[in-house]
């Protein structure tokens, strides 16, 4: 919790506990007492990783909002982000052979080198501008602003592609938001299937502008939309952005799991020390 909401890596959390009272205060260590060192930190993550921890401590927060009433589903935003991951240097070759899907075919005799390369991640881009890395794909309670649900993808998966497995039977009834990236035939039909009302952005085409009355239906849904964004922003200027430094999407899932629900816990003491919503 502490790596992912400072953005700290192994060798830094380890010094900070060393430095800090108040990181020695949150995890329960005395002045005296020995501080776990980088290679523990490191083992610690992997093993909540590997057992699925990572997605079990979120499912039972979720549990643990639901009891306390903070989950009101009265509606649903769904949106992606990036979460930048160290880029590779790779020749071009290569990259040609991960784009296909080869990746585990290279540096087979080098395996020193292999267990440092990302043949997950993926570039792509988005105004103009270049990523690389991975997507962390959210569902968000409208009113509580709690992430729900997540999923992670590498960087060249189109926003609404995991649309499918982000709804589910619980939104029923509900309305969704979401920007224009989450219009189209295939989307409105999983909207549909889960039986939500849709209050996708609509979008216009070069021979076909929005009307005046979409443009301003897409204005009122903004106001609740934007929602989505707050999520995002704590991540990006109070949690020092969505970056992972890992190999590979199953370790990349494990770390974006966990800022997801850091991000969640942050929520929740937010909620109750200013007590927005009372019972």
């Amino acid at each position: 919790i502490l790596q992912r909401y400072y953005g700290l890596g192994d060798t830094q959390v380890e010094y900070q506990i060393i430095d800090r009272l108040s990181f020695k205060k949150f995890l329960g260590l005395e002045s005296g007492d020995k501080v776990p060192d980088e290679k523990t930190v490191w083992l610690f993550r992997e093993n909540l990783t590997k057992t699925g921890a990572v997605e079990l401590l979120f499912k039972q927060f979720i549990h643990f909002l639901e009891e306390h009433n903070l989950i009101f589903n009265e509606g649903k935003l769904v949106d992606a982000s990036f979460a930048i991951a160290p880029r590779q240097r790779n020749t071009r070759e290569e990259n040609q052979e991960i784009k296909k899907g080869n990746g585990k075919d290279l540096w087979v005799d080098q395996p020193n080198k292999k267990k440092h390369k990302d043949i997950d991640a993926r570039w792509t881009k988005k105004n103009g501008e270049k990523y690389y890395g991975y997507k962390n794909h959210i569902k968000v309670d409208s009113k509580g602003k709690f992430i729900n649900k997540f999923l992670v993808t590498d960087a060249s998966v189109h926003d609404s592609q995991p649309l499918n497995k982000l709804l589910d039977k619980s939104d029923k009834g509900q309305p969704l938001y979401a920007d224009s990236a989450y219009t189209g035939e295939k989307q409105e039909k999983i909207i549909r299937k889960y039986r939500l009302k849709n209050k996708v952005h609509e979008k216009g085409y070069r021979d076909k502008p929005l009307t005046n009355k979409q443009q301003t239906n897409n204005k009122i849904k903004s106001k609740t939309r934007t929602r989505v964004e707050h999520v995002f922003g704590f991540m990006e200027q109070s949690m020092n952005g969505l970056v992972v430094k890992s190999v590979g999407i199953f370790r990349a899932t494990g770390i974006i799991g966990l800022i997801n629900l850091t991000y969640n816990l942050f929520r929740y003491e937010q909620v109750k020390r200013l007590n927005l919503y009372k019972d």
